[in-house]
Order: structure tokens, then sequence, then C-alpha cells
């Protein structure tokens, strides 16, 4: 059966809470799933909780954006418990760099003329992480923008007018971390890290070379063929070929838990392999 190692809920950048994303998991018929908020485990306890009442399998998780000159590139760690840890500790950082630059940003845009405010920013992220897609939102409805999408393009992407940089922790420091707190990290949708076909295996080999575990191959924008020579380049490679959808309820439109634009598939042997590499508490650093 499949499973979804790539989900976002209201504790971050998502719509959905983390109840609701374990329910449609559940009925997509999914055996396991992975919450993975950005730069937050603070949806980790619910969604454990109604994972266990639905029968299904959890991986505690987090989505982290890294320092990386040729393009984007997130970092997906997983098992990594609430508990206090290395990485643990540096999310607090990161979350605060976050803020800092959410409010950058809406003074930038008052200075271009569009009257947001903080407030209702906040309001739109539930009371989650802020992230720029609530902005973005918040963009649309005041008519700066018609989607999400072109939030980003007009005002928030990087070069745009009302961009604003972040801390961030480098690939070497974020995969030592995660390894020192007993988790497993893995490369998100590896095509936005900016480097030709060609370049992919030797960036591929140098991340594990720093300890990376493994490769989101099978990911909702790529058609079959790019998945399955992903997953062949991550075996090749000694690592784990993972994946999942990137689900963010109607913040990226046309996605669905477990099934992405309704042809991904990824196989419930990647949990036990994952599982595999992740250290019990009492072993880690």
């Amino acid at each position: 059966m499949p499973v979804d190692l790539h989900l976002h809920s209201t504790c971050s950048d998502g719509t959905d809470s983390p109840e609701t994303v374990v329910a449609l998991a559940a009925a997509q018929g999914l055996t396991a799933i992975a919450l993975t908020d950005h730069d937050t485990l603070a949806g980790i306890d619910d969604a454990a909780a109604a994972a266990s009442s639905a029968g299904i399998g959890f991986i505690a998780g987090v989505e982290l954006s890294l320092q990386w000159d040729l393009g984007g590139m997130h970092l997906l760690v997983y098992h990594l418990g609430q508990a206090p840890g290395p990485l643990q500790d540096r999310l607090a950082g990161l979350q605060d760099g976050r803020s800092g630059r959410n409010q950058l940003i809406v003074e930038r845009l008052v200075a271009l003329g569009w009257p947001i405010t903080s407030d209702e920013v906040v309001e739109e992220s539930g009371g989650g992480v802020v992230g720029r897609p609530h902005i973005a939102a918040v963009l649309v409805r005041m008519g700066a923008a018609d989607s999400i999408s072109d939030a980003f393009d007009r005002w928030l992407a990087q070069g745009r007018p009302a961009y604003v940089s972040r801390p961030r922790l480098t690939p070497a420091e974020a995969i030592i971390l995660a390894r020192r707190s007993g988790a497993v990290p893995v490369l998100a949708h590896p095509h936005t890290i900016g480097v030709s076909a060609d370049e992919y295996r030797t960036a591929f080999r140098n991340l594990a070379e720093l300890g990376l575990a493994g490769i989101e191959a099978y990911y909702s924008e790529y058609p079959e063929e790019l998945r399955l020579h992903l997953a062949d380049i991550a075996t090749g490679l000694g690592l784990i070929a993972t994946g999942g959808s990137d689900y963010h309820g109607t913040y990226k439109p046309g996605l669905s838990v477990g099934t992405g634009h309704g042809d991904l598939r990824v196989p419930d042997e990647v949990v036990d392999a994952i599982g595999a590499v992740a250290r019990p508490e009492e072993l880690r650093q």
C-alpha cells in the first residue's frame, strides 16, 4: 500500500489541521504518513494521536530551508522527536528568523502601496508558523495578485520587490544536526537545487558524504520516468528513494494527499528503510 512522507498542516503553511491531514490520508487508504511542517514540530502530537486512532503509521518530521547559492535546497528530516536535541534546539532560532523576515516583508509591501498588516497575516496562518504563503493569501484577497503562485511571481519570490532573505542552516549544518539528533535527513524535491541533470550525481554524492540518507525521488511534480531515474541514482549511491505529495491544502491547488496529481505512489517499504537509519534516543548525541 502507498504512503505519503511529505505533508504540511496549519502548523506551518498548509490549510488543513494535522487531524484533517490524517483523515485525508486514511480516506486514501495510506498505511503511513509523515507530517513535515516548516521549521516546527508543533503539529506532531495531534497528528500522531489522530494517526494512531486511524490505524495509520506515523513519522514525526520537519522540513528545513537551507542556505544554498545555486537554488532552493530543502531538507526533510524524519524521526525527529519532540524531546530536546541538537536540531530541535535550533528550530526555535529558525522560527525567530522567519518572524523577523515576515515583518520586513510586510513593511516592504506597505511601502509598495499595499496596506497589509501583520495581524492579517497571523490570522491567515491560524496561529501556526507564519510563512510567505500566508502573506500571499492576504495579497490575493486584497487584489494584489490573482493566486498564491502569482503573488510569489509578482512580489514574494527571490528577486521580486518584497523578497527578504532569512537565516538558514547550511546543508552540512542541517545534516549533521539531524544525524546527531538520531533523525534521518532526506533531500526534498531535488529539482529545486539548481544543478544540471549531469551534476545531480555529484551533488547527491557530496551530500551523502555529509550524512544525507535519502532523496525524494517519488514527488508529485515529477513524471514517472524521472521518479524512477532519481530512485536509480539514489540506490546507486546507497541512499533511500523516498517520496511524498508535498500537500499544502488550498495553497497548492490540484494536489491530493497520497496521490499528488493522481499518479503518485510511494512504496511502503520506504518507511522501514527510513526507520532502519533512525537511532533510538539513548544512542543520540
